[in-house]
């Protein structure tokens, strides 16, 4: 059985109301409390989109080197993770800082804008981030590449398996997961997400029989990007 202490929902809220936001800023608030935070076998997805999320913050965090509370806390403040992946992917490619991008981002219609406005060469950000930029692809797009340069790059997953992923569908988050789970489990990432896409099992109920707690993730993935 998989637990983490729960966090009241009245205690997100609360630091959610009492966070300033930049005046600059009217996004669009994402929540990002879960009310189901462990594995339940008689729910098995119950707890799902907290896994997942967890696994995308804690991936971020190690990446970058960044609190993973302060992740939570943009997310709470309305900023997508598109955004939170595209900031600190540029930022570390292109030496300004990920805060001064999502600052800019506030005033343009998507990333390509702000790298014309910035005068950022789409050829320095480097491996599929560039291609896409190049492209003028959507910003969901260039967040995807951004998560597939560091997986590939880190070698927590090979360009086939990555691209077989991608086309079954995967989203950023069970990208994600999958790859940390089928370093711990010996299997391929593409089997563990048609497992989950079939229905035949969960993302908790992977993790469960993996033995994994989702308040390991971030260490998890830090000891990887270590390893490679």
């Amino acid at each position: 059985m998989i637990s983490l202490r729960h966090i009241p929902y009245h205690f997100c809220l609360a630091i959610f109301l009492c966070a300033p936001l930049p005046v600059f800023a009217t996004p669009a608030i994402t929540c990002h409390c879960f009310t189901d935070r462990s594995y339940d076998a008689a729910r098995p997805t119950a707890a799902d989109p907290y896994f997942l999320a967890n696994a995308q913050n804690s991936f971020l965090a190690a990446a970058y080197k960044v609190d993973k509370k302060s992740i939570v806390l943009s997310k709470q403040r309305g900023t997508s993770s598109d955004d939170l992946w595209l900031a600190h992917g540029i930022a570390s490619r292109s030496g300004r800082s990920a805060d001064s991008l999502l600052q800019t981002k506030q005033t343009k219609a998507s990333w390509n804008d702000v790298l014309a406005h910035l005068g950022i060469n789409t050829k320095s950000l480097g491996g599929k981030l560039a291609g896409a930029a190049a492209a003028r692809q959507p910003d969901a797009r260039l967040a995807e590449a951004v998560v597939d340069d560091l997986l590939v790059n880190n070698r927590l997953l090979d360009e086939q398996e990555l691209s077989a992923l991608r086309r079954s569908g995967g989203t950023n988050q069970e990208v994600i997961i999958s790859s940390l789970l089928a370093i711990k489990t010996k299997k391929t990432a593409r089997q563990l997400l048609q497992q989950v896409k079939s229905g035949s099992t969960s993302w908790g109920g992977l993790m469960s029989k993996a033995g994994m707690e989702p308040a390991s993730f971030q260490k998890e993935f830090s000891v990887l990007l270590k390893s490679r």
